[in-house]
């Protein structure tokens, strides 16, 4: 693991399979009474977010309370940024607060690399612009592994707004690096310019790939970041790329509905295939807290080794350890069974 998780092309094979590996384990702790570890007591982790957001946001927080780490939020509104503070008079701030760790969010593309010069601390790009979430990506990965097993030569459809979404960018960075095959379906006017260049397909049919996919994956229609007319309407956007209950059932049996969130419900998604079987849109958000915890151990406390060579493999709570690295110690195997911090 490098020292900030700024973008999803950052990770390789074993970076990211690492951090699937630790969330699985840290999953285990949502089915247990006492849903915390020590692993990052004394550590201090600032939520800086320039955007609003509920999933996100709550998330990381929820993940890094679980680790035993000290929350700070920091939210534009109501701050010193209202006055005309720069990003890198926050950074300075937060240094001098001993930040150990900082998740942004902006709506500059490139702000979070930005910060990574400025402060000691790891950074964690919770979004920024229409760039990248790369942590969205892990967690949809995750979800991904969790109901297809390995995602070698496994076939998503990213469908919708690709232009606007950092979402897609990251997923399709991750999922090439996991031996995924990516098809983004979308308008031409909603696909960026060099999208060919990017490693995966691209269709502006969607009927024409639904019946050899694994994953779909609808994508919001970003209105707040138009500023022109990119189809005719939603109505018509509907018809052409919307998955309703007849566009469900083109779908192979095991495949499965993703969505990063949140929906236009009887836009992009009908609400009967939001609440269908097939749908892991819920789960996805679950399974973000357990990712996020992993990506916070690893970059502020963890180790490979603490995790084990073979943390591929399903194991009892009680086969692993997860401890800072700089502790020198090793705590009873009882710990991560859920010790109180």
């Amino acid at each position: 693991m490098t020292k900030h998780l700024i973008s999803a092309g950052d990770l390789s094979r074993d970076d990211a399979l690492l951090i699937l590996d630790t969330a699985t384990q840290l999953a285990r702790l949502a089915d247990r009474p006492i849903k915390k570890l020590p692993t990052l007591r004394g550590r201090t982790v600032v939520n800086l977010f320039y955007e609003d957001s509920t999933r996100t946001r709550t998330s990381f927080e929820a993940a890094a309370k679980r680790l035993s780490a000290d929350v700070i939020n920091f939210s534009a509104k109501g701050s010193s940024v209202s006055k005309g503070e720069s990003l890198k008079d926050t950074a300075l701030t937060l240094e001098a607060m001993g930040a150990d760790g900082v998740v942004i969010r902006h709506q500059a593309s490139g702000a979070p690399h930005r910060l990574a010069n400025w402060i000691k601390g790891s950074v964690v790009n919770a979004g920024d612009g229409t760039h990248e979430h790369p942590t969205q990506a892990l967690l949809d990965a995750f979800t991904m592994r969790r109901h297809l097993g390995n995602l070698e030569s496994r076939r998503v459809a990213i469908v919708g707004d690709v232009l606007h979404s950092r979402v897609a960018r990251s997923n399709v960075l991750l999922l090439n690096t996991l031996g995924a095959e990516v098809t983004l379906v979308a308008p031409p006017t909603l696909l960026p310019v060099g999208v060919e260049g990017w490693p995966c397909g691209h269709s502006f049919d969607l009927d024409s790939v639904l019946a050899k996919t694994d994953v779909v994956m609808m994508l919001r229609v970003q209105r707040e970041r138009m500023n022109d007319s990119y189809f005719p309407n939603a109505r018509e956007y509907s018809r052409r790329y919307g998955l309703d209950a007849a566009r469900m059932a083109m779908l192979p049996e095991h495949a499965i509905v993703m969505h990063p969130g949140p929906m236009n419900r009887g836009m992009e998604i009908a609400a009967e295939v939001a609440d269908s079987m097939r749908s892991v849109i819920v789960e996805q958000v679950a399974n973000g807290v357990s990712v996020r915890m992993a990506v916070l151990y690893l970059l502020l406390g963890g180790n490979v080794s603490a995790i084990g060579a073979e943390s591929s493999e399903p194991s009892t709570s009680s086969e692993r350890e997860l401890e800072p690295a700089d502790t020198g110690q090793r705590r009873r195997r009882s710990d991560f069974a859920g010790e109180e911090a």
